[in-house]
């Protein structure tokens, strides 16, 4: 028993020993965890900045690639909120949701007439609207059209606005905004152009608010949200973006559900070889659109070798294609300046035949 009592008695003052030693290591782990929370701050904290002065030096670019011709301008405006549920926790949940626009005004304009407005929508999401575009933003400001394009939420702007899922009312939005702001655009004339997610997109707005756009092209659209997120695609980049959009709603963002609202002229650019966008994406869009005798125009391109850049990048054998995507919207949209030869938009794009 003496014994017994003697080990415990030594088992007693090792643990009185071992729990200062035990507090001491928690108090030393939670400073290491707050310093951990503190350094991520910072580095969330330098990244935003970085992004933001990334995004100011483009926002400048603009002037200098594009002031030469055009007014350019950057707008705020509000859309609809993330939730239309009230928060108890968040009595801001419910407000409008500021975005961005991009407007160009030809320095040419007459602003005692009115001229066709074209609503541009960017590629890429996570991405942003970028003076990537601004060959082809010449290109629609030389023939005196007036240009807005959408920072849409899905824009690259935090993971909270991306997943808001609201990208189809925020071009929507940025099309509205021209229209009850700016007199010289004429209501009646407003085509919408897109290429990649930026192609989705303007193919959504055409069919599901059919009445505020003239007419509507898709360059290498994606069409099936379904398949980019179930990985069937050869590079399924979206898959990772966001799975509770594709759980809130992905099938009402497949304009092969809606092709029976099509009502306006569409013309849908697409690539046999795209290595980001599957054919069949574009087969279920076609199908559909046939299935419901609507009226299009579209093209596959066979073997051609830019792949999802297909008609959108600056290469010289592009020219022909955005050549005759000017002629399918001047049909429609009667822009004061049309293009009469190849040469006129190379040197519109890029200064130089």
């Amino acid at each position: 028993m003496k014994k017994i009592i003697k080990l415990s008695g030594i088992i007693i003052a090792l643990i009185a020993l071992y729990i200062p030693n035990i507090q001491a290591q928690s108090t030393i782990d939670e400073q290491l965890l707050n310093e951990f929370r503190a350094l991520r701050r910072t580095v969330e904290a330098v990244s935003n900045n970085y992004n933001q002065i990334i995004k100011r030096v483009d926002d400048l670019m603009w002037r200098e690639m594009l002031g030469d011709i055009a007014h350019v301008d950057k707008v705020r405006l509000t859309g609809n909120p993330r939730t239309t549920v009230p928060d108890p926790n968040n009595r801001f949940a419910t407000n409008p949701t500021q975005f961005a626009s991009y407007v160009f005004i030809p320095k040419s304009v007459d602003p005692n007439k009115k001229y066709p407005l074209i609503v541009l929508t960017h590629s890429g999401l996570p991405g942003g609207f970028s003076t990537f575009y601004v060959h082809v933003a010449r290109e629609f400001v030389a023939q005196e059209y007036i240009v807005v394009a959408a920072e849409f939420r899905g824009g690259g702007v935090g993971s909270n606005v991306y997943e808001a899922g609201l990208e189809v009312e925020d071009v929507l939005g940025s099309r509205d905004h021209m229209v009850n702001t700016y007199p010289i655009v004429d209501p009646n004339k407003v085509g919408i152009v897109g290429w990649s997610q930026g192609a989705m997109l303007a193919m959504m707005n055409i069919l599901t608010y059919p009445d505020k756009y003239s007419c509507a092209f898709a360059g290498i659209p994606i069409l099936d949200r379904e398949t980019q997120f179930n990985g069937q695609s050869p590079v399924p980049v979206y898959a990772s973006q966001s799975s509770q959009r594709n759980s809130q709603g992905s099938e009402r963002r497949a304009p092969s559900t809606l092709a029976g609202a099509l009502r306006k002229p569409l013309l849908i650019h697409t690539n046999a070889n795209g290595d980001e966008v599957l054919v069949k994406e574009m087969a279920l869009t076609i199908d559909a659109l046939k299935r419901q005798n609507k009226s299009f125009e579209h093209k596959v391109l066979e073997d051609f070798p830019k792949g999802h850049s297909s008609n959108w990048i600056d290469d010289g054998n592009n020219t022909e294609l955005r050549y005759a995507i000017h002629k399918f919207l001047e049909k429609h949209l009667n822009p004061p300046k049309p293009f009469k030869t190849h040469a006129d938009l190379r040197k519109a794009a890029y200064r130089f035949y």
